[in-house]
């Protein structure tokens, strides 16, 4: 492996039928730490396939009764450029599966609006109610290792001062709205999901590989926790156990040091 330990993720691997639950509930343990240290948690959500079972696992009763809806504050990470009714629609999905029936007040819930013919203005006004720092920051991952919506050689990636930019994508919808290296690097916890046998190249590629996010965009997020199904962890099983364990050797360190 190369790099240091502090480029290394904490790594979790869940069954494949127990991901959506296992993910939840690493989900909901960071925003109650959160809530608990700051009264409030700010939480982007990301896109795609992989969080939609997660967010139906956190609305499920069992969980929905334990999350602090009242102290939320919940942005996304990146949108499509579509309308919010569209099925392409991050907000969308995380609507219908998480959001809808939540007690969410509507103040709380911030929205990119990629319905807006100016992409760059819609990118300028949604970092403008950005907290300073997300405290949860929920991310994906492609089969090429791009995450949120900065594909491998995106200009995005290269954003060293804004927070959210428009970026065009290689894949349909062109145009998208994104988080940049720098949103992910105030963050205070970043997640990353990441499901499925045609993803486990990609992660194989972004842990063990030499550190090139404009190669492989998600190294972005190595720092994060890494919340994998057994088949996305197929081609790193054997350096699961020195990642948890370097995790756990270097929070004592931390508390010791306190």
């Amino acid at each position: 492996m190369e790099g240091d330990m502090t480029t290394q993720p904490s790594v979790v691997v869940a069954e494949n039928a127990e991901f959506a639950r296992v993910a939840a509930e690493e989900i909901l343990q960071e925003i109650e730490t959160a809530v608990e240290l700051k009264g409030r948690c700010s939480i982007a959500l990301t896109g795609g396939s992989t969080p939609e079972p997660v967010y139906r696992e956190l609305a499920r009763p069992a969980m929905a009764e334990r999350l602090p809806w009242g102290r939320l504050d919940v942005y996304f990470s990146d949108e499509r450029c579509v309308p919010p009714d569209h099925p392409d629609s991050n907000y969308r999905m995380a609507w219908e599966s998480l959001l809808h029936g939540s007690p969410l007040e509507p103040e709380q819930i911030h929205r990119m609006k990629g319905e807006r013919l100016d992409h760059d203005a819609a990118a300028a006004e949604y970092e403008s109610i950005l907290p300073p720092r997300m405290d949860v920051l929920l991310l994906g991952m492609g089969v090429e290792g791009h995450t949120a919506s900065m594909f491998p050689g995106s200009p995005a990636l290269d954003e060293r001062t804004r927070l959210v930019v428009a970026a065009r994508s290689p894949e349909p919808p062109e145009w998208r709205i994104t988080f940049t290296p720098p949103a992910i690097e105030k963050a205070g916890t970043v997640m990353v999901l990441v499901a499925g046998c045609r993803k486990a190249p990609a992660v194989a590629r972004a842990i063990r590989g030499s550190y090139d996010p404009i190669s492989v965009p998600v190294q972005l997020a190595l720092r994060g926790v890494w919340l994998l199904d057994r088949d996305a962890a197929s081609e790193i099983e054997d350096v699961v156990p020195m990642l948890r364990r370097e995790r756990r050797q270097m929070q004592m360190g931390m508390m010791n040091e306190e």
